[in-house]
């Protein structure tokens, strides 16, 4: 079937989807994903190689298990779980789920009430390293898909798992899988749950997300660490060099001051920046929750328009000289920092790239030489909530949150390989998400409630439904 031609076949003979899901299903559902979360696969560390593939066996092995063909692919990197079965219906569309196993470092681990990788129920909260990002949300979809086919014996579409190992670390290998395996991938609709709704309660369809260029810049002076009181005011601190690097960067408010970055940069419509404003949202709760008496940001747009629709740069990390306890009158050698910088339609990782390196490079900086090495990067994406995948997506959450109406809003964060699958597959991506925006993700003591666990996997079931409509 074209898949550039979606329509609805209201007419298709469907099941109940997740009637018979029972309180003990849900509680094996949550013994099953503390097991997942035990594994330690943080895929930007080299030492947890063997974990990160005892993650994808696990799922490799569950996927088997509920009557899946699954098979574990290499790339360059980590490994790709992926996963297939085809429904008895003839002209049932394929659904391409994608998600990620690989999860963020810990740091600070000492921060965390209960170890990251001894997940723990709380308060009817999951508490655990990936529980929200993004393994709790893939399990959602895999207990789904379980409760129904033990149900009804079969599935309403064709679907095909794509999980990955390496998102926390933009997705390098994963467009040269695709193009590799582009057939074995083709699909009608991709599903992506990697993400939070708007608010608890409320049945959200997010239909953009901001892109990502992410840098480190390093600031080199002397050959080694000198005595401060026998160079100092002689030779260049680096530590002070990056501090002024960083100074040029941005300003207090959170405008970026680095030339050209907003030229390319799409303004929000009225109709959108009007529907933002009739969402359940307060600024003055927004800031309470994580505990700050301001939220400062560039003048003239809202709290949601920032985090949404306008470009931002972060300092993510900074080091450089002496950092133990205690007094040590060093002059370092060399300073560094990581640098992320939020993008928004219609910019490029490439093109803030050079900016950024332009920038940093016309600076007078005398006494030390300074190196900027883009990391990595991905495309923002907006998706068109008019479409018929987004409106099948739509009827599903209504179904799973009866009387709630859906919010149609944007994601700050990045998934890279969105981009990825609307230009390599040709195929509508829907960003149905289970999570919420406090479940503290990639920072310490993050949750999972149970709650959007178990709901998740009932909007699932619904979800695939509404999707089989789709011709």
């Amino acid at each position: 079937m074209g898949r550039a031609r979606l329509k609805l076949n209201l007419g298709a003979a469907l099941y109940c989807p997740m009637s018979n899901i029972s309180e003990i299903d849900l509680q094996t559902a949550d013994a099953e994903l503390l097991e997942w979360l035990r594994i330690p696969s943080i895929s930007t560390l080299p030492e947890r190689k063997a974990d990160m593939n005892r993650a994808a066996e696990w799922l490799h092995a569950k996927l088997e298990h509920i009557g899946f063909k699954s098979e574990i692919l290499e790339t360059a990197g980590h490994s790709v779980v992926f996963a297939e079965r085809k429904s008895k219906t003839p002209s049932a569309p394929t659904v391409l789920l994608y998600g990620h196993y690989d999860v963020q470092p810990v740091d600070p681990e000492n921060e965390w009430i209960t170890p990251p990788f001894e997940p723990e129920i709380r308060d009817g909260q999951i508490f655990a390293r990936g529980s929200t990002d993004d393994k709790g949300q893939v399990y959602a979809h895999v207990k789904a898909l379980e409760f129904y086919l033990r149900d009804h014996r079969d599935l309403p579409i064709n679907v095909k798992l794509l999980i990955e190992g390496e998102e926390e670390i933009g997705s390098p290998n994963l467009t040269p899988f695709v193009e590799v395996h582009k057939q074995k991938l083709e699909c009608d609709v991709v599903v992506i749950s990697d993400g939070s709704m708007f608010a608890p309660g409320v049945p959200t369809l997010t239909t953009g997300l901001r892109g990502l260029a992410y840098f480190e810049i390093h600031v080199q002076g002397a050959f080694k660490d000198l005595h401060s009181g026998g160079f100092g005011g002689a030779v260049a601190n680096p530590i002070q060099a990056l501090a002024q690097i960083i100074q040029t960067l941005r300003d207090g408010n959170g405008k970026i001051l680095i030339p050209g970055v907003y030229d390319n940069v799409r303004e929000v419509s009225s109709l959108e920046r009007e529907a933002w404003s009739k969402l359940p949202f307060s600024e003055s709760e927004f800031a309470k929750s994580v505990h700050v008496g301001e939220l400062p940001g560039e003048p003239g747009f809202s709290v949601l328009e920032r985090l949404w629709a306008r470009p931002t740069l972060e300092i993510n990390g900074i080091w450089g000289g002496f950092q133990g306890e205690g007094a040590k009158t060093v002059l370092p050698a060399k300073a560094s920092a990581k640098v992320s910088l939020r993008l928004v339609p219609d910019q490029t990782p490439e093109e803030i790239a050079a900016l950024v390196t332009k920038h940093i490079s016309s600076l007078e900086l005398p006494g030390v030489t300074v190196e900027v090495k883009f990391l990595h990067g991905g495309m923002p994406v907006l998706v068109e909530a008019s479409s018929a995948a987004a409106q099948a997506a739509i009827r599903a959450l209504e179904q799973a949150y009866p009387g709630k109406e859906v919010a149609i809003t944007r994601g700050g964060g990045t998934i890279p390989v969105v981009a990825t699958f609307k230009e390599k597959l040709n195929a509508p991506v829907l960003l149905v998400d289970y999570g919420l925006p406090d479940d503290g993700a990639h920072g310490p003591n993050e949750r999972f409630t149970l709650e959007c666990f178990h709901s998740g996997i009932k909007t699932s079931g619904f979800l695939y439904e509404e999707l089989a409509k789709l011709t």
